[in-house]
C-alpha cells in the first residue's frame, strides 16, 4: 500500500530539460551579479521564477548549484588544433569559453573568496571546473613537444598556468581588459620564448673559438 508521503513523492515536480537549463544559466546570471558569498537560494528562485522548494528538490545547497550552473554551461572540451603551439593557444583562450569571454571571467571572479572560505565548493570547483581546463592547456604542450616544437626540456608545470595566470592578475588585479590582443602579447613575449620557441638552441649558437 503506498502512503501518502510516498504519493506526494510521486507528484513532486521534477526540475529537468529545459527548465533546469533556464535555472542553471539564472543562478550564472545571479553569481555574475553579486558573487558567490551573496548569492541565495531565494535570489536565483526568484529570477528563475521557481520555488526555492522546487531548487531544494534538486540540488541540497548552493555550492551543488553553482557547479551544476558552471558545468552546463562550460564550453566543448576540445583544444583548437592548428599546427603550431602560438596558434593552439590563441584558438583556445581567445573568444567563447577562453580568457577574452567576459562572462566567463565575470563568474570566475564572483567565486574567488568561495575558494578560501568553502572548502567542498573550492574542492569540487577545482576538480569539475578547473581540472578538464588545465588538462586542455597540458595537451596543447604535450602535442607541442611532440612535434618537436618546444624545448624536451620545458618545465611544464611552471609555463602552462602561466598565460591563464597573468591574465587573471591583469584583469583582477590591475582592471585591464581581457582582450585577444593581450593573450597574443602574453604568448609571444612570455610563454613562446619560456619553451624555446623561435630562439636557437643555446649550445648550437655559440660560436667556436679560434685558432
Amino acid at each position: 500500500m503506498i502512503r501518502p508521503s510516498q504519493l506526494r513523492a510521486l507528484h513532486r515536480p521534477r526540475v529537468e530539460g529545459d527548465r533546469e537549463l533556464e535555472i542553471l544559466d539564472a543562478t550564472l546570471e545571479v553569481l555574475a551579479e553579486s558573487g558567490y558569498d551573496r548569492l541565495t537560494m531565494d535570489a536565483v528562485a526568484t529570477r528563475a521564477r521557481v520555488s526555492k522548494a522546487t531548487l531544494y528538490r534538486r540540488w541540497r545547497s548552493k555550492a551543488n548549484l553553482v557547479i551544476d550552473a558552471l558545468l552546463a554551461h562550460k564550453e566543448p572540451s576540445a583544444p583548437a588544433d592548428t599546427g603550431s603551439l602560438r596558434g593552439d593557444l590563441l584558438g583556445t583562450f581567445c573568444g567563447m569559453g577562453g580568457l577574452t569571454d567576459a562572462r566567463q571571467m565575470a563568474v570566475l571572479g564572483s567565486v574567488v573568496t568561495a575558494l578560501t572560505r568553502d572548502a567542498d565548493f573550492a574542492e569540487a570547483f577545482r576538480r569539475d571546473f578547473i581540472g578538464p581546463k588545465s588538462a586542455i592547456a597540458v595537451a596543447i604542450f604535450e602535442r607541442a613537444r611532440a612535434r618537436g616544437e618546444i624545448r624536451p626540456d620545458a618545465d611544464l608545470d611552471v609555463i602552462v598556468p602561466a598565460l591563464p595566470g597573468i591574465v587573471l592578475h591583469q584583469i583582477f588585479l590591475y582592471g585591464e581588459s581581457p582582450t585577444t590582443d593581450l593573450i597574443a602579447r602574453i604568448v609571444d613575449q612570455v610563454v613562446l620564448p619560456a619553451v624555446g620557441v623561435g630562439t636557437t638552441n643555446s649550445a648550437s649558437s655559440k660560436t667556436e673559438p679560434k685558432d
